[in-house]
């Protein structure tokens, strides 16, 4: 088959699957595996040059390895450091460990069993992260730790990248080399840091300046090229390479320009590997061993789960955090791929068992996705049959202000008040939210304010101001219509998520509402508007004109919100408004500045 004949079957193949699969739940990684498998040589046939593909694809790895360095700043590593090297080390160790002492027990060769240890411990962090935003649980404790152990994963792959050839030299495969060839190859890497330190932060900086989009485009691909080329010459993997440049301009003001120019040619390289992959896989082997096969792949789901579950019990993220932090991590990742891949070049893992390891993680990835909802549903129905916790008991006096909601908004007030030394009694209805924030030395207290019992017990008939923070609407409205139905004389400053929120607190009779984006998208319109040559008091004001007219609308808009074609008719109305509100205002000394005025005190620029 010729070239573009081959170049329509791979689009043909990931435009088809890869946008079913992740329409199914299943992952972006997932549809390109079953897409090479379905063109490869046990599908459908239409590719029958695999190793040559592979090998080109390769590149995808040595992209992703750069931008995986480029997001590894040293602050934001350092800030990270105790859930990332704590849990993180944990599992992959415990993990591997396991692994290697069963693949000795069977006779594997120590550096084959360790290997083979290591690849499984990983897991998918496209496709859990993807899963766990999703269903909006990557905030949440298991969330949060899930994320610490793939960033280790991550790191950990590039150590035994640069490993795995010594790892065959330790198997006998090749000739045992010299200390002056270490020494070259540490010369080198020296030479890649200098050399990244001192010329390539100044050559971008000509380039950014000077050279265009498309120049810089190619000199970002020149730099991950240029590395990785440097450290295949002296018998390193080309990954560790790509890796170390992305570290090294981690800090740098390039980072995220850098970021977006590899990104595409990341994506459809990355795509392409997974495809070779999918193609290399033997499916003929399911059919012809599918106990071992099956068996291989539960057997890992099975032991990487145990091991999860009881380093996060240890942790103390408690039994359900625990039990869906050992359900995200236990199948294998794509990582995996890679790491097989190499070894099997190297010599390190006999081929059949490469392929044998390859379709068993690529099972237990198809399996992942069914795993985690059915074990989602097993505990929704576990949590409805328990009985909830007993809510805190508050025995502190009644304090001048009490915060109902302790997320993101809450906390804020919360700072302030603290900063002013005003004491105030927090209360919030998600446990897990309380056991978070008491881990930062935060006082609060778990209960649902929608209660009246909790209400008393927080004293809020002696409380002087109630601060309605509750992320959730229907929760919110519960609460306010509690507040002014028992309390009517109390002051409620309340949050509103959006217009239909506000519309509902509005109609109890609450007067203090905040929109909780409304005050920072004015102040982003706010600075726009003086970069693009508005003076102070001329972005102030059109702020302030546009705040005056969205308001005036808010008010109308409440009159009729159960009416959608008055709702419409009025939205229509009100964007003609504006603008001739603006065009109107226009001709004011204050509008703009003039074209080429220069900017003075009362209109900087």
């Amino acid at each position: 088959m010729q070239f573009l004949e081959q170049a329509v079957a791979f689009l043909l193949a990931t435009v088809l699957v890869v946008p079913l699969f992740r329409r199914i739940g299943l992952g972006a990684v997932l549809g390109y595996l079953v897409s090479g498998m379905l063109i490869g040589p046990w599908g459908l046939g239409l590719i029958g040059h695999v190793e040559a593909t592979l090998h080109f694809a390769e590149f995808g790895v040595v992209l992703l390895l750069f931008l995986i360095g480029l997001e590894l700043q040293p602050t934001r590593l350092w800030a990270l450091r105790r859930p990332v090297f704590g849990l993180g080390a944990a599992q992959v160790l415990a993990t591997a460990i396991a692994i290697l002492a069963t693949g000795v027990a069977l006779g594997l060769p120590w550096q084959t069993a360790l290997t083979i240890g290591i690849a499984l411990a990983m897991s998918s962090t496209a496709m859990i992260l993807a899963s766990l935003a999703e269903r909006r649980q990557l905030t949440r404790r298991h969330g949060r730790d899930a994320f610490a152990i793939l960033l280790f994963q991550d790191l950990a792959v590039i150590p035994l990248l640069a490993v795995l050839p010594l790892l065959a030299l330790a198997h006998g495969e090749k000739p045992a080399t010299d200390w002056i060839a270490a020494l070259k190859g540490l010369a080198v890497i020296v030479a890649v840091i200098a050399g990244s330190r001192l010329l390539g932060r100044p050559i971008l900086r000509f380039i950014a300046t000077h050279g265009g989009r498309e120049v810089f485009t190619a000199a970002a691909l020149l730099v991950v090229v240029g590395a990785a080329l440097l450290m295949e010459r002296i018998g390193v993997s080309m990954s560790l390479g790509a890796f170390l440049a992305g570290v090294l301009l981690a800090d740098s003001e390039f980072r995220h320009e850098l970021e977006a120019d590899i990104e595409p040619f990341k994506g459809l390289l990355l795509g392409l590997f997974f495809v070779a992959v999918g193609m290399s896989a033997n499916v003929g082997l399911l059919a012809q061993q599918p106990i071992i096969v099956i068996g291989i792949a539960l057997a890992l789901i099975a032991a990487k789960a145990v091991i999860v579950y009881v380093i996060g019990l240890v942790a103390g993220a408690g039994n359900d955090s625990s039990q869906r932090l050992a359900v995200v991590l236990s199948a294998g990742g794509e990582f995996a791929f890679v790491i097989f891949g190499l070894a099997g070049g190297l010599g390190i893992i006999a081929q059949d068992l490469a392929e044998l390891l390859v379709l068993a993680v690529t099972l237990s990835m198809l399996v992942a996705p069914l795993l985690i909802s059915g074990h989602e549903k097993v505990l929704d129905r576990a949590q409805a049959l328990r009985a909830p916790p007993e809510f805190d008991t508050i025995t502190e006096p009644g304090n001048a202000v009490v915060i109902a909601g302790y997320g993101r908004f809450g906390q804020i007030v919360s700072r302030v008040l603290r900063m002013c030394g005003i004491a105030f009694t927090a209360l919030d209805a998600s446990s897990e939210q309380v056991d978070f924030v008491r881990r930062y030395g935060n006082k609060i207290y778990y209960g649902d304010a929608s209660r009246l019992e909790l209400l008393h017990a927080a004293k809020l008939e002696h409380a002087k101001v109630f601060v309605l923070a509750i992320d959730d609407v229907e929760s919110s409205v519960r609460t306010a219509a509690l507040v002014r139905r028992h309390f009517p004389q109390l002051p409620i400053l309340a949050r509103a998520r959006n217009r239909v929120h506000y519309f509902r607190l509005r109609e109890l009779g609450i007067s203090a509402i905040h929109r909780e984006t409304f005050p920072a998208s004015l102040d982003v319109a706010r600075q726009a508007l003086l970069r693009l040559g508005f003076g102070i008091a001329a972005a102030e004001h059109a702020v302030a004109l546009f705040k005056a007219h969205d308001e005036e609308q808010l008010a109308r808009q409440g009159a009729v919100q159960h009416d959608e074609a008055q709702l419409i008719e009025l939205a229509k109305h009100a964007t003609e408004q504006l603008r001739e509100l603006f065009e109107a205002d226009a001709a004011r000394p204050l509008a703009r500045l003039p074209q080429g005025a220069a900017p003075d005190a009362t209109h900087p620029g």
